[in-house]
């Protein structure tokens, strides 16, 4: 069926009931745009955090290299994830409950950054895709739905893209259809967008482990040239995002030889950096703009 806006809001009004509030001190709550874009032009895994209740103890002569290997690697994580809580602690007034739409191809790495984001922020997390999977009435109902009537479908994807860039303090994970339309890229305007860059092996390879995102056993090597596909579809709608977060990039400035050595906590710091940024230059332009 075709998603109303009825459909779209009760869908997204029973997600967020359904949301565990216990980690959050702030109400959700439809707010008037607060980031808008006019005149403003763009400038675009599994964590590894090891809990600070871990016991460390000073090196003695019986303690092995890997041993003082591990023990590094915690605290890097901690400290890695300290870090993220504080610059998002620092940034969150400057935000003041502007939404944060993540745009790229569909993986875990992606989504697992929207939840750590939400978690520093403490803004709520959702994933477009599957709020209108559930509004179409389930996943064989949405395929059914974009078969069938593949005008009712994108229609469906804006109206649930509606209701979400109508509140604050949301880090939404923006599925494909978020750039496929004017309408839609006009939509991600009312929050700061950010395309995530992931090296599409990386992305083929996520889908493979996946079996949820395939319709049958496809090879690393056919899901590849079908992501590529998709890639060069979408990535003209992917740079109009106000800032591009590469992958790649971060692990070289970093010194990783290997990506997968790149974190969660890693993305998640260069994402607050990025959006730092953002929310200074808007600043001074507010600045500039005021009469004398």
């Amino acid at each position: 069926m075709e998603i109303t806006k009825a459909t779209a809001t009760s869908t997204l009004a029973a997600a967020i009931h359904n949301l565990s509030l216990s980690s959050l001190s702030s109400t959700i709550r439809p707010r008037p745009r607060p980031y808008s874009h006019s005149g403003f032009s763009k400038f675009p895994l599994v964590s590894r955090t090891t809990s600070l209740t871990a016991t460390c103890s000073l090196p003695n002569e019986t303690t092995t290299s890997s041993e003082l290997l591990c023990t590094a690697t915690k605290v890097a994580g901690a400290d890695t994830s300290l870090q993220v809580k504080k610059r998002a602690a620092d940034l969150s007034p400057e935000l003041k409950g502007t939404s944060i739409f993540l745009l790229g191809m569909r993986g875990p790495l992606k989504t697992n950054l929207g939840k750590l984001l939400a978690d520093a922020l403490r803004y709520y997390y959702f994933d477009s895709d599957s709020l209108v999977e559930e509004a179409a009435g389930g996943e064989f109902a949405v395929r059914s739905l974009k078969e069938r009537d593949e005008k009712g479908f994108r229609e469906s994807e804006t109206e649930v893209l509606k209701q979400l860039t109508s509140m604050g303090r949301l880090v939404v994970c923006a599925g494909d259809g978020a750039v496929q339309s004017s309408t839609n890229l006009g939509l991600l305007r009312h929050g700061i967008s950010l395309w995530i860059d992931v090296p599409l092996d990386i992305v083929a390879r996520g889908m493979v482990e996946d079996k949820t995102q395939l319709a049958g056993s496809e090879s690393h090597s056919e899901v590849l040239e079908q992501v590529v596909a998709t890639y060069e579809e979408l990535r003209a709608g992917y740079a109009t995002a106000d800032a591009k977060i590469s992958l790649q990039n971060i692990a070289v400035k970093l010194g990783y030889d290997e990506l997968d050595s790149v974190t969660t906590e890693d993305l998640a710091l260069e994402v607050l950096k990025e959006i730092e940024k953002l929310t200074r230059v808007k600043k001074m332009m507010e600045e500039a703009a005021r009469p004398f």
